[in-house]
C-alpha cells in the first residue's frame, strides 16, 4: 500500500489545512487582543483628556474674577450657579462645585446637594496645588479637579471642583467600539483571505498529503537513493547555478566526488552539460561508465534535469576480450575458407598430374603459416599468439601488411592475459585503419632499460598532432564513422589511457613513422629485464 492509498484510508488533515486552521487561530486571538488593547487605548486616552479638560475647566473658573466677587458676597449661590451651570453644559462637565475652604458647596448639579459637604480630596487644593483624581462622590465614580481661588492678596477663599462621571467617560468608550471592532473585522478578514490563498499555495505544492505522508515520502526517498545501484544527481532548474538538489552514494562513489554540496563544476568535464544523453559512455579515473541524462517535469512544469550513472568497467574488459575472441573466431573462419581454396587448387593440380608442382604450393603456404606462428611463440603467450595470427590474416585480407618486429618480447610483460589481449587488439585495429590499403604495421615489445616495458604498435598511416591525440584519450573520440560509438567504437586509446594511468605509466604518440606507444613500470620478478638490458 503506498503512501497516497494510506493517506485516503486514515484521512488526517493537509498540511496546508493545519497550516491555515492555526493561521486563523492565531489571527482570531491577535484581532481579540488587538480589540481589547484599542479599547483600553481608547479608554487611557478619554481617562487622559477628561483630566486636562477638568483641568482646564477648574482653573478657568478659579481665576475669573466674578468668582472671587461671589465668594465676597452675601449669596455666593445665586451669582456663582448661572455661570456654573452655562460653563458645565459648554465643556461637557458632569459637575462643577465652587465651596468654601471648609467644604460647603456653593454650586452643584444636584441643586439638593447645595449647602452640604464637599466629599472629595481637597487638602492639597488648601495648600496651593492644582490636582486631578479619581473618586466616588455623590454623583458616583468620577475624575475630577480641584483648583484653589485666591483673592487679590493671594489668601485661598474658596475651592472649585470639576468633574466628569465614569458612567459618561464609558458612553464615550462605548461610542468609539464600532469603529474600534469595524477596522478589527476588516483587518481579519484581510489577513484570512491572504491565508487562504496561501493554503491554496502550499496545498498545490504538498499536493496536499499530511505532515506523516510527506514524513514517509521522505524518508522512502532517501532510502531509495542510497540503496539503488545507480549513481544519481539531480540538478534543480530554479537554481540553475546552484549545488546539486540530490546526489546519492553511487554517484559520489563512481565520480569520486566529495562530501558536501555538489556544482556542476565539479563532475567530469564530459558530463557538466544539461543536454539530454541516452546510454553514452563516458570515462571517469579508471571506471567506463555509463550516462544518462533527462530533463524531469511536474505539475507546474520543468523541474530540473536526472544524471544517472552506471559502472560498465568489468563489462567492458569482458567485452574487449569478446572483441578479441570475435576476432580471432573470423580470423579462424577466414583461414579455414583460404585453406579450402588452398586444398582445393592442390586436388585439381593432383588430378591434372602436376604432382610435383602441388608438392611444392603446400609446402611453401606451410612454410610461410609456420614461420608466423614459431615467430610469434617466442614472442606471446598462446591468446596474444593467436590474435596476433588472426589479426595478420584480417589485415591481409584489406590489403595491410602486419609484422611482430624481431626480438619483440610480450611474454613476460606487466600486463595480465586479458589486459593484453585488450591494449594489442585496440593498438592493432586503429594502426590497420590507419595505414589503409597498401600499408604496414609493425609490433614491437620487450623492456626499455630502465625498469620498464613498453607496447609499441607503428604504422604507415599519417599519425595524429598532440591535439587529435589528447581528443582520441576523451571519452568516445574516434576518427571513424560516428555510427561507431553505438557499438563502443572510440573507446580504444581512451581505455589504453586509463591502463597506463592506473599502472602508473604513459601513453604517447611519434610520428615519422606514425607510433603509438603504451610504456609501463616493471616490478618484482619483471626486474630481470633490467639486467638483461
Amino acid at each position: 500500500m503506498n503512501v497516497e492509498q494510506r493517506h485516503r484510508r486514515r484521512w488526517r488533515p493537509a498540511v496546508s489545512t493545519q497550516v491555515f486552521a492555526a493561521q486563523v487561530a492565531l489571527l482570531v486571538v491577535v484581532a481579540v487582543l488587538g480589540a481589547v488593547a484599542a479599547v483600553w487605548h481608547e479608554r487611557s486616552r478619554t481617562d487622559d483628556d477628561a483630566r486636562e479638560r477638568t483641568v482646564a475647566v477648574a482653573v478657568s473658573i478659579a481665576q475669573a474674577p466674578s468668582t472671587r466677587d461671589a465668594l465676597r458676597s452675601a449669596d455666593p449661590t445665586a451669582r456663582l450657579l448661572p455661570t456654573t451651570d452655562a460653563v458645565s453644559r459648554a465643556s461637557g462637565m458632569d459637575f462643577i462645585v465652587v465651596m468654601a475652604p471648609d467644604r460647603t458647596r456653593y454650586t452643584h448639579s444636584d441643586r439638593a446637594r447645595i449647602g452640604g459637604k464637599f466629599t472629595g480630596t481637597i487638602d492639597r487644593a488648601l495648600r496651593g496645588e492644582t490636582f486631578t483624581e479619581t473618586y466616588t462622590g455623590s454623583l458616583g465614580p468620577s475624575i475630577r479637579a480641584v483648583t484653589p481661588v485666591r483673592d487679590d492678596d493671594g489668601r485661598i477663599v474658596g475651592l472649585v471642583s470639576a468633574g466628569v462621571t465614569r458612567e459618561h467617560l464609558s458612553d464615550q468608550v462605548r461610542g468609539s467600539l464600532p469603529a474600534v471592532i469595524a477596522v478589527v473585522l476588516i483587518g481579519l478578514a484581510a489577513a484570512v483571505a491572504s491565508s487562504l490563498g496561501l493554503e491554496r499555495r502550499l496545498r498545490r505544492q504538498t499536493l496536499g498529503l499530511t505532515p506523516d505522508a510527506l514524513r514517509e515520502l521522505y524518508e522512502h526517498h532517501d532510502a531509495v537513493l542510497h540503496a539503488i545501484a545507480e549513481g544519481m544527481i539531480v540538478f534543480d532548474d530554479a537554481a540553475p547555478d546552484g549545488p546539486a538538489a540530490v546526489v546519492n552514494d553511487e554517484a559520489r562513489r563512481l565520480l569520486h566526488l566529495p562530501d558536501g554540496p555538489i556544482m556542476r563544476a565539479d563532475l567530469p568535464a564530459s558530463l557538466r552539460g544539461d543536454d539530454d544523453l541516452v546510454d553514452e559512455i563516458h570515462l571517469s579515473g579508471s571506471r567506463v561508465l555509463v550516462a544518462s541524462r533527462q530533463a524531469v517535469s511536474g505539475g507546474t512544469g520543468r523541474l530540473g534535469t536526472v544524471l544517472t550513472i552506471r559502472d560498465r568497467t568489468q563489462l567492458q574488459d569482458v567485452l574487449g576480450e569478446l572483441d578479441a575472441v570475435r576476432s580471432l573466431a573470423n580470423a579462424l573462419s577466414a583461414q579455414a575458407h583460404e585453406h579450402a581454396n588452398r586444398m582445393h587448387s592442390v586436388v585439381t593440380m593432383i588430378e591434372l598430374g602436376r604432382r610435383d608442382d602441388a608438392v611444392d604450393f603446400a609446402t611453401q603456404q606451410l612454410t610461410t603459416s609456420q614461420g608466423v606462428v614459431e615467430q610469434l611463440a617466442s614472442a606471446a603467450d598462446p591468446a596474444v599468439t593467436a590474435l596476433l595470427v588472426a589479426k595478420i590474416s584480417e589485415a591481409a585480407a584489406v590489403g595491410v601488411e602486419v609484422t611482430v618486429a624481431a626480438g619483440a618480447d610480450l611474454v613476460g610483460g606487466p600486463l595480465t592475459p586479458a589486459e593484453s589481449l585488450t591494449a594489442v587488439g585496440n593498438l592493432v585495429d586503429n594502426a590497420v585503419d590507419a595505414a589503409g590499403p597498401g600499408g604496414w604495421v609493425e609490433v614491437d615489445a620487450g623492456p626499455t632499460g630502465d625498469r620498464s616495458w613498453s607496447l609499441r604498435v607503428a604504422d604507415s598511416g599519417p599519425g595524429m598532432d598532440d591535439d587529435e591525440f589528447a581528443r582520441s584519450r576523451a571519452r568516445g573520440y574516434t576518427t571513424k564513422d560516428r555510427g561507431d560509438r553505438v557499438h563502443g567504437r572510440g573507446l580504444g586509446l581512451a581505455l589504453l589511457g586509463q591502463l597506463a594511468d592506473r599502472r602508473g605509466g604513459t601513453l604517447t604518440v611519434h610520428r615519422d613513422p606514425s607510433t603509438v606507444e603504451l610504456v609501463l613500470p616493471v616490478r618484482g620478478e619483471e626486474d630481470r629485464w633490467a639486467s638483461e638490458s
